[in-house]
């Protein structure tokens, strides 16, 4: 039974991932591009999943480790030659290196990760309405760092010369091979323990749960998968550190609360659910061909519709379109299960 349910609920999203990735493939190049957005967004709120699905603690920082992995994939994705054009301030270390795609991939989860540590040092310490304040202080540094300090960067120019290496297939298994890490480590004795301190701090503390370590730990994994995710963002698009921001935040969040932020299924049926009406109504607002007729709706509609969207999810079903439970067949088998 445990078996089954594990394959389950690690299948479930994988087939979903995969199943859009499929959808793409028969599309246009033109639509094709959203749905790989959209498999990049798996990536990304899976990765804040990782952490405030299971601890418990919002965090609005998980973002700037998105971007560290953008700036450390982009900078050395850039082609040694055209550096001195692009980034002439970069220390001598970056300028004089340039790796291929694989190696910045991971390069981008490793500082990713290193950096979460590091930041989580003093602030898995906090809990609540500190913790957020903390986080989004962190965003706010990054952001300022990267958008300022030309010598880690393009500054507040667009990366340019990075290979468009993330294509549907690229993006597909940056999606599951990040599902797969959340589903291990959610299984696993740290990641029981982290739920433990979220449903009832007490309890975990007195049976020798450290609810420091067990953050800290998820706090690091995080921002490795979303340094990850960030090396997959900046081979897809050309990015700049407004790309990754406080919009992103906004909506990466809105998509884990949509989906439910208490389970792995609902960070992946959130994503993908809101990817798909995000990129509807980024069209509305270009004039979308519907049914013979041109629907046009105004400029910023679709942070409108998401935002009511969360606001109406958050009133009527707290806990997300899933329930923030995983995916079962338990309810069904038990009504087919003769008596």
């Amino acid at each position: 039974m445990n078996t089954r349910r594990a394959a389950l609920e690690l299948g479930a999203p994988v087939v979903l991932v995969v199943g859009a990735a499929f959808l793409g493939m028969l599309v246009s190049r033109s639509t094709e591009i959203y749905f790989i957005n959209a498999l990049v967004s798996v990536s990304i709120v899976v990765a804040i999943y990782v952490f405030v699905g299971n601890s418990g603690v919002l965090s609005f920082g998980h973002i700037s480790f998105v971007a560290i992995g953008v700036w450390t994939a982009g900078v050395l994705s850039v082609p040694e030659q055209e550096k001195p054009a692009v980034m002439p301030y970069l220390f001598d270390f970056l300028r004089d290196t340039t790796v291929g795609n694989i190696p910045s991939l991971i390069a981008a989860g490793l500082v990713g990760g290193v950096f979460a540590l590091l930041v989580g040092l003093p602030l898995m310490r906090l809990s609540g309405l500190a913790a957020g304040i903390a986080t989004f202080a962190v965003l706010e540094i990054t952001n300022n760092i990267l958008r300022y300090y030309e010598k880690v960067g393009p500054g507040l120019n667009t990366f340019s010369s990075v290979s468009e290496t993330t294509d549907l297939r690229q993006a597909a298994l940056g999606a599951v091979a990040v599902i797969v890490a959340a589903f291990a480590y959610q299984r696993s004795r740290f990641g029981r323990q982290l739920r433990a301190t979220r449903e009832d701090p007490a309890a975990a503390r007195a049976v020798g749960v450290s609810i420091y370590r067990q953050r800290l730990g998820a706090f690091a994994l995080s921002g490795f998968l979303a340094g990850l995710a960030g090396g997959l963002y900046v081979h897809f698009l050309p990015l700049n550190v407004d790309a990754v921001s406080l919009d992103l935040t906004f909506i990466t969040l809105a998509m884990l609360v949509i989906g439910g932020s208490t389970s792995l299924w609902g960070a992946v049926v959130g994503a993908l659910a809101v990817s798909a009406l995000d990129s509807v109504l980024a069209n509305a607002e270009n004039g979308l061909e519907l049914v013979g007729r041109t629907v046009e709706v105004p400029a910023g509609t679709r942070i409108v519709v998401v935002s009511a969207l969360m606001a109406l999810v958050l009133i009527l079903r707290p806990s997300g379109l899933t329930g923030g439970r995983e995916f079962s067949v338990d309810p069904l088998w038990r009504k087919l299960r003769p008596s």
